[in-house]
């Protein structure tokens, strides 16, 4: 059974855009592009890219897996693409296009990023000639391959794979590629850091078929994969099991003691879960999510100490967590 979908994605302009650098967001903005080919039963593909420099686009390879001559838009303009190079495993193409317009993104490096670090989306979807921009924050980072996959809360729904994910600066850290299926999902971006591996394929032709990471079977699936389906639908025997096998897999992995954790205090076991959130901790100071559930356990157990050590530590690292996490504890005022 597929778990994960294409990402294909909406993404819907939100409020809290005002809070951002107006300049930044429009950088962004108009370094996003729309890639589009007629299939072979006449129906159109199409997807988002994002400019990274002078005719270069870089963007998702299954959404030319049923077109033969794709070409690249902004607005009513439109780019040939003369050249493309394909990592279908890692689900990246760089295309080389004509004349397009040179508004290239900078390109930062998802391994700079922190869980609970603001990002934003920007990408076509629908067809829809304008770009849309989505708000949100990193959930998690998980170490894959040279670079670390994303999972945002920057939602989006079926309209624009290979749409931009970026930084506060602006900066280029991901590329929207996949999300699990439901109302409740998880959505994620490929590592902008694997364009250097990249860069050194041979070009490649259109259309671009092969199987990616994420749509491995279930049982050979990387385990940060492995765990989404059983922690949305709340199996917490399976959330365990699967987590089990990932932190003896990769027992640096302080995702990996997070989930684990996770799952044993959902099923009332607290001092399991406890020991099981601090090794998360020693192996990634700043994981918030461990921080934050070891904090609550503080508070359930009296530890009046600890709490204000943690709410310092959160404090340090996210404003907002922290005052969450406040709340979480039964603060009326600092803890």
């Amino acid at each position: 059974m597929r778990f994960i979908l294409p990402l294909l994605v909406s993404l819907g302009l939100m409020p809290s855009a005002n809070a951002h650098d107006q300049q930044t967001l429009m950088k962004s903005f108009f370094s996003v592009v729309m890639v589009r080919g007629y299939n072979a039963d006449g129906g159109l593909a199409y997807g988002s890219g994002v400019m990274i420099g002078k005719n270069e686009v870089l963007t998702n390879c299954h959404i030319f897996r049923a077109t033969k001559e794709p070409w690249v838009s902004q607005g009513e303009d439109i780019y040939r693409i003369t050249a493309v190079k394909a990592d279908r495993w890692h689900d990246l193409c760089l295309l080389t296009t004509e004349t397009l317009p040179s508004n290239p993104s900078e390109v930062g490096k998802s391994r700079e990023l922190q869980k609970g670090q603001e990002v934003y989306a920007v990408g076509h979807s629908g067809g829809s000639a304008s770009a849309i921009t989505s708000l949100g924050n990193v959930r998690s980072l998980y170490d894959f391959d040279h670079g670390n996959i994303i999972r945002s809360d920057t939602r989006f729904s079926l309209g624009a794979s290979g749409s931009g994910l970026f930084n506060s600066a602006g900066q280029l850290v991901g590329i929207n590629t996949f999300k699990t299926i439901g109302k409740v999902a998880y959505y994620y971006a490929v590592p902008v850091d694997w364009l250097e591996e990249l860069r050194k394929q041979p070009d490649d032709k259109f259309p671009i078929i092969g199987k990616t990471f994420w749509e491995e079977d279930e049982d050979k699936k990387a385990f940060f994969l492995q765990m989404a389906v059983p922690e949305l639908n709340e199996d917490w025997p399976k959330l365990a099991e699967v987590s089990e096998r990932w932190t003896k897999a990769e027992p640096q992995s302080s995702e990996a003691w997070y989930e684990l954790g996770n799952a044993q205090e959902k099923m009332g076991r607290s001092k399991e879960a406890e020991e099981d959130y601090r090794k998360a901790v020693s192996l990634n100071g700043k994981n918030i999510d461990a921080l934050f559930r070891i904090g609550v356990i503080a508070s359930q157990k009296g530890d009046k100490d600890e709490v204000h050590e943690i709410e310092l530590a959160l404090m340090g690292i996210d404003k907002d967590i922290a005052d969450q996490f406040s709340e979480a504890a039964g603060c009326t005022a600092q803890c």
